[in-house]
């Protein structure tokens, strides 16, 4: 992905595993295909059904188990996290799986997601006693649950669930159980699958094909999951509202060979580059996407308008973290460290550029004039995706609107700003037909705050402008 120096970030990835001998390694291999979602930290906590082990650091899935630590963790069960830090949300500390240990049990929690009703909470509990040692969201749910009278578990989890308000896909382990809940709306998604005897729980659907599970389900909103020696069971803790997950899951963050809802994400990204085509065609020689979540739309849009597609940008692989860094100065510094484009492609010819959003437009700007310096004698931009005029609040790395170009700038402001001959966006109607999501709803059951300003869920502790959620 190239989220690294665009600024979009998704907030986590999250993995767990019941029922094999192997549980850990299986989820540092889940963990590895799910790097994408994050590559600030990660974690592992694993269960022998007795006692809760963890490992956990800053770093990528295989710079943090480099030194044989997977071979000290035992066990039968377990949940994995990758996360990307956010303005005082970073350090070892925010770093998932959170694990809380007490006389009466210990659990371990990974979340990905982000709570809008986290700040009330927090004050609620520390009134009653409770001292949080995160400033993480997720560590609400552990105060939640353990300040629980219920003698059971799961009702404890259940109760939890009900008072938290926003985007989650969590997981919950204990010494002898593996509990899974999604938010009511769905934001997030998560799915279930088979290994062997075994089950495996996964943000993508992706991360099974990499340890050699069978996808079974999704997980259904508002649902709770039960997994332990006994089987799999299913409760619910919320009746389900209308589906609204993230549509830039579609868009951007998911691996084009995951399936989000029993829709694969390569195919709705054709799709939305062939819908581009047909709102915004333009005469040109080549179309190129910037790589790597943009290319199957450039494909689309290159088989709808009969244009041939070329690799146009190439992306640097080997470039270090250095360059994942939050300022503008070090983003674009990393633009030109990890994207280069291809002279003899581009050289004479009028090029289409394919990209799946613009958030800040410091990245766009610097990849049109990539293309200009190496020959390109017109730069055509479109977008897979509409303006995003509006902060998410539910995951997503775009807290304020002082962070989105479009939400202060017209298109035609933004192509005179990164220096594009033309710039069109996909249409909000466009982009729903290109995922082919069907239901009966207005938006096909898709979260489409980020463009419209219209959020799935009240906002609760985040209804100002100067709110800065601190995400999972």
């Amino acid at each position: 992905m190239f989220a690294e120096i665009k600024g979009l970030n998704e907030e986590c990835g999250v993995f767990g595993v019941w029922g094999h001998p192997d549980a850990a390694q299986i989820t540092y291999y889940g963990l590895h295909s799910l790097q994408h979602r994050g590559q600030e930290g990660t974690g592992i906590v694993v269960t022998d059904k007795e006692t809760l082990k963890i490992h956990k650091g800053l770093g990528l899935v295989a710079e943090v188990f480099s030194k044989g630590e997977i071979e000290t963790l035992q066990g039968i069960g377990s949940i994995g996290h990758v996360r990307y830090s956010t303005a005082g949300g970073g350090g070892l500390a925010n770093t998932q799986p959170l694990l809380f240990n007490s006389q009466t049990g210990s659990l371990a929690l990974a979340h990905n997601g982000n709570l809008v009703n986290a700040d009330s909470l927090k004050r609620e509990l520390e009134n009653q006693g409770s001292i949080f040692q995160t400033t993480s969201d997720t560590e609400v749910l552990a105060h939640l649950i353990k300040r629980s009278t219920d003698l059971s578990i799961v009702d404890r989890v259940k109760k939890a669930l009900i008072k938290i308000k926003g985007a989650y896909a969590f997981m919950v382990l204990t010494e002898d159980k593996l509990m899974v809940a999604l938010d009511p709306n769905g934001l997030r998604p998560l799915s279930i699958g088979r290994l062997g005897d075994a089950y495996v729980v996964a943000s993508e659907t992706c991360a099974f094909d990499v340890v050699g599970a069978t996808f079974e389900r999704e997980v259904v909103p508002g649902e709770l999951i039960i997994i332990d020696n006994q089987g799999l069971r299913s409760e619910r803790f919320s009746e389900p509202t209308q589906r609204s997950i993230c549509s830039m899951e579609y868009i951007y963050f998911a691996r084009p060979d995951s399936n989000v809802d029993e829709i694969n994400v390569h195919t709705a990204r054709k799709n939305l580059g062939k819908q581009l085509a047909i709102e915004f065609p333009v005469e040109a020689d080549v179309v190129t996407g910037v790589p790597d979540s943009s290319i199957s739309a450039a494909i689309g849009f290159a088989e709808q308008s009969g244009i041939p597609y070329e690799l146009g940008l190439i992306k640097n692989r080997y470039v270090g973290r250095t360059f994942i860094q939050p300022s503008q100065e070090l983003r674009e510094q990393g633009v030109k460290m990890k994207l280069s484009a291809v002279r003899g492609v581009v050289e004479g010819k009028r090029v289409v550029m394919i990209d799946d959003s613009i958030v800040r437009g410091t990245t766009s700007r610097r990849i049109v004039r990539l293309l200009r310096e190496a020959g390109a004698t017109e730069v055509h931009v479109r977008i897979s995706a509409p303006p995003i005029t509006n902060p998410c609040f539910y995951g997503i790395d775009t807290s304020s609107t002082s962070e989105l170009i479009a939400a202060t700038k017209s298109v035609e402001e933004i192509r005179q700003e990164i220096g594009a001959d033309t710039l069109e966006f996909i249409s909000i109607e466009g982009l729903l037909a290109g995922v082919g999501r069907k239901t009966d709803h207005e938006n096909n059951g898709q979260c489409l705050a980020c463009f419209t300003g219209k959020y799935p869920t009240k906002l609760y502790d985040l209804e100002t402008e100067s709110a800065k959620p601190v995400k999972c």
